[in-house]
């Protein structure tokens, strides 16, 4: 079974897609992480984030694996445990720019098929339009702005002295770039069941798309 989440920045998509991927059994991949590995990769080799070639080369080059268990799952880059140097704020800004090179995407979007096969919860912007279009189940998690800014100011907060404000301003930055780019817009898939979760705890949209899988799979 495929389960792809797709979903702006801080709309909750990982959080569940590690619940739903434990829930089911299912292998949980976190594109996100995949594509921070790559801005690492680059800033390592000291790259410009905007050389659109070169970046493309080195998505293509490096070996990522993701392992364990949803809840604790670690991210490794050309076999060195990389889980928590990705979540940087550099890290951040870079993977925001390498992940919309088209060369970059193409790279990952074939590993993710090729992990994916052996049955996996998938969270990103592009899994229901693109990665896995035939996937059993397409769910669009979104919230409003001002509390995606809210939780990951909260989550960034032991990392980052960025202030709310900052957090929101980079948040809607985020939006207008992974919605215009050319290549894989975040959009939600025609097929797929769209979740706001504002003013929801997690328990009640985890209960909300297990409740939709349930339904859907009994048929």
């Amino acid at each position: 079974m495929i389960i792809a989440i797709d979903g702006p920045s801080a709309s909750g998509k990982s959080t569940l897609g590690r619940l739903l991927a434990r829930a089911l059994n299912l292998l949980y991949i976190d594109t996100g992480s995949m594509y921070r590995a790559v801005a690492l990769a680059v800033m390592e080799a000291d790259i410009d984030p905007s050389d659109k070639e070169a970046v493309a080369a080195i998505a293509n080059e490096i070996d990522i694996d993701l392992k364990g268990d949803p809840e604790s799952l670690k991210v490794w880059l050309n076999g060195r445990d990389v889980t928590d140097q990705i979540r940087t704020e550099s890290v951040t800004e870079t993977s925001s720019i390498v992940s919309s090179i088209p060369g970059v995407r193409r790279a990952m979007v074939e590993r993710q098929r090729a992990m994916g096969k052996r049955g996996a919860v998938l969270n990103g912007r592009d899994i229901g339009t693109v990665v896995f279009p035939d996937a059993d189940f397409k769910f669009f998690l979104t919230a409003n702005p001002n509390e995606r800014a809210e939780r990951r100011y909260k989550e960034d907060q032991v990392t980052s002295d960025s202030t709310l404000a900052e957090t929101l301003s980079d948040i809607n930055e985020r939006d207008r770039r992974d919605s215009t780019r050319a290549d894989s817009p975040l959009k939600a898939a025609d097929d797929a069941v769209i979740v706001d979760s504002t003013g929801k705890s997690i328990e009640q949209v985890l209960a909300e798309m297990m409740n939709h899988i349930d339904v859907h799979r009994n048929h």
